[in-house]
């Protein structure tokens, strides 16, 4: 019997979780009978003497049958001890029972434990005391460790080392993670000190170093928990974020609330809006930015960048569900401007669901794409008089001084500012740009003197050439004062407080280039400005375009102007089994050409072939054979495909397309 019994207690559970009654079997199991036992040792075998080493193992062999004894364990341990320095005379078995022998006296040791085998012959111990088990070999608690009792019988550890205690048994390779985290700690808690050290001294020296000089005498510079820097006034007990010593330069006005102004490591100011959380270069109370005369920060977010950025906060304020918007091709823009203007602008936010009646056309992106389309060519029209073209030769858009002969024109700006916003929201391109000013008025951004040659380009060489030359030398006799026309009326406009009487000279030059080009720019027309940007933050707030600059913003609303017709062919998959006429290289080539000679596919081209983003990546344009040869083409706007009955030459292709554009419209299901 290899397995020793315990007197200890009575019953104890097994790692399976079921009990076992210790009646003196060596058997977990209470119905295991014990093998009988010889009744007297076999007779001894001859077996050679002893050497000196073996001598050395029986003492150590005996020992332990002495502290078994000692410890008042049964005699079977003994009787089976002298059995095998009887029996086992040779070292080598000696030696193997020695590894045995003094496991169990380290059980003993342990005078809670018991050793057991269970019916598959699996090694488990037994905790009377604590009546569990387990199959892990129990280990001595390390130095310094103590095993207590708490009133209520649980069993918890003293560390007298480190005067603790804990719940878990110690054991030595935690013991010993433990110090080794003690000393990495404690190691790093020095280099720490000394790099703070080292910190202060450099923030001592830095100090004396600072550009605005010292602080007035009763302040003083604190950082809050967040490590924001802000100044204490004690004489009035009061603290603020911006620097005493920045307040009431050159007359300027105090910082709106929630706002701080801090500076770059080279010296340039820039503003912190905690309330929103976001920095600009932008000074809020006087709109003019403060890198006009300082170093040009490095420009290094690239388009594509912002644009994911800023399509991540579109998904961040979008609604949940979908908005429907009925409306009718012969009134689009009278029901747009009713659907729109009745709807909560956070409602534009949703998903929208354009409704053509009588078409059975489901909006999964492609009737909302039209539909901005068209009613951005209807409203931008310039015979609505709301906007007109920026000059003789430039066809970009700007707002109509005239357009005030409509009564409710400022609630039409409002209606246009909610709907470009939408477009910018949901991604959509409308027909007709506007002129880079009045994007940089979108942005909130200021006008310069610059701005004046995208829309008047000879209005702006006569203002340089003013700045150049000497206006006195050339007898040049001109006033602060400027005539304009509106519907026919010629009126006489003062740039300035009885500027018809002040004449410009040499001295005051400057001023009255600055004053004419703001007045070129903002001409007649602050309401309507207004009342779009009214209407555009409602549903999109400006301050999510700001790392966008004029014509960043244009490529976004608009698109590019250009179409590359080799970009445009490699983003197309054409399916040259189902298509004879578009089997070769040339023929595609020739093709696309062909494609982009006609205005009319030219619309075609860019309001339905947009390369969209699907799950996988950018969904390519797609041209399938469908139908027989007498069909007219068939395009799938939601997802970018072409269907091209298979014609048998490029002439009947080109009439069956032109057929189509020109005297087809909606949207249908197959």
């Amino acid at each position: 019997d290899s397995s020793p019994s315990s007197d200890i207690a009575d019953k104890a559970p097994l790692p399976n979780g079921h009990a076992v009654e210790n009646t003196g079997s060596a058997s977990p199991s209470a119905g295991a009978l014990r093998p009988p036992r010889p009744q007297r040792p076999p007779p001894a075998s001859p077996h050679k003497p002893i050497s000196s080493t073996g001598r050395n193992i029986t003492r150590g062999l005996a020992s332990c049958i002495f502290i078994a004894f000692e410890f008042g364990f049964k005699s079977s341990l003994a009787a089976f001890t002298l059995q095998v320095l009887t029996h086992r005379s040779d070292l080598l078995t000696i030696s193997n029972y020695l590894s045995d022998i003094f496991s169990f006296c380290f059980l003993v040791n342990m005078c809670s434990w018991e050793q057991r085998v269970d019916q598959n012959g699996h090694v488990y111990y037994v905790d009377h005391i604590e009546k569990r088990t387990t199959w892990e070999r129990p280990e001595p608690l390390p130095a310094g460790w103590e095993r207590r009792l708490d009133p209520m019988g649980r069993v918890y550890y003293v560390d007298h080392i480190n005067r603790t205690t804990t719940w878990q048994r110690p054991t030595l390779e935690s013991v010993r993670n433990y110090e080794e985290w003690q000393n990495q700690r404690s190691q790093l808690q020095g280099a720490m000190q000394r790099f703070n050290q080292r910190f202060i001294y450099g923030v001592s020296e830095f100090i004396n170093f600072d550009p605005l000089g010292p602080l007035p005498p009763g302040w003083e510079k604190r950082t809050d928990s967040n490590r924001r820097m802000y100044f204490v006034h004690h004489p009035t007990r009061s603290t603020q974020w911006e620097d005493p010593r920045t307040q009431g330069l050159l007359n300027e006005k105090p910082l709106p609330e929630g706002w701080e102004m801090r500076f770059t490591v080279d010296g340039i100011p820039y503003f912190v809006d905690h309330n929103r959380r976001t920095t600009t270069y932008i000074d809020p109370r006087t709109g003019k930015s403060s890198l006009e005369n300082g170093p040009q920060i490095t420009y290094v977010r690239d388009f594509k960048a912002k644009v994911h950025y800023f399509r991540f906060w579109c998904q961040q304020l979008a609604m949940p569900q979908h908005i429907k918007i009925h409306v009718s091709r012969k009134t689009l823009f009278e029901d747009s401007f009713q659907q729109i203007m009745s709807c909560h602008p956070q409602d534009l936010r949703r998903r929208l669901w354009v409704i053509f009646p009588g078409e059975e056309g489901l909006d999964y992106g492609g009737v909302a794409r039209e539909w901005f389309f068209l009613l951005s060519h209807e409203v931008l029209n310039p015979m609505y008089c709301l906007f007109e073209y920026a000059g003789k030769d430039n066809y970009c858009l700007q707002i109509n001084p005239a357009s005030f002969i409509n009564p409710d024109h400022l609630k039409y700006f409002k209606f246009i500012g909610r709907f470009i916003a939408m477009a910018l929201f949901h991604g959509k391109f409308i027909d007709t740009g506007f002129s880079l000013p009045f994007y940089k008025r979108i942005l909130n951004k200021p006008l310069a003197l610059k701005d004046l040659e995208s829309i008047d380009p000879e209005f702006y060489n006569s203002l340089i050439w003013i700045k150049d030359n000497n206006i006195e030398e050339c007898g040049l006799e001109m006033y602060f004062s400027v005539d304009k026309e509106i519907l026919g009326e010629v009126t006489t406009h003062e740039l300035k407080p009885d500027g018809g009487n002040i004449q410009v000279t040499e001295e005051n030059k400057e001023e009255y280039i600055r004053l004419v080009a703001e007045w070129r720019l903002s001409r007649g027309v602050e309401e309507q400005t207004q009342a779009f940007l009214e209407g555009f933050n409602e549903v999109l707030p400006q301050q999510y375009l700001q790392y966008f600059d004029a014509k960043e913003l244009e490529v976004m609303l608009c698109g590019m102007q250009e179409i590359d017709l080799g970009d445009w062919q490699r983003s197309t998959i054409i399916s040259a089994k189902y298509c004879p006429i578009l089997t070769n290289h040339t023929s595609k080539e020739r093709l696309f050409i062909q494609l982009s000679d006609d205005s009319f596919l030219l619309h075609f081209k860019v309001v339905y072939v947009v390369i969209s983003v699907g799950s996988n990546g950018p969904q390519k344009f797609c041209i399938e054979k469908v139908g027989k040869e007498n069909w007219l083409p068939r395009s799938h706007t939601c997802f970018n495909r072409l269907d091209l009955p298979p014609y048998k030459s490029f002439e009947q292709l080109k009439e069956k397309l032109l057929f189509a554009i020109e005297e087809t419209e909606g949207f249908g299901q197959e």
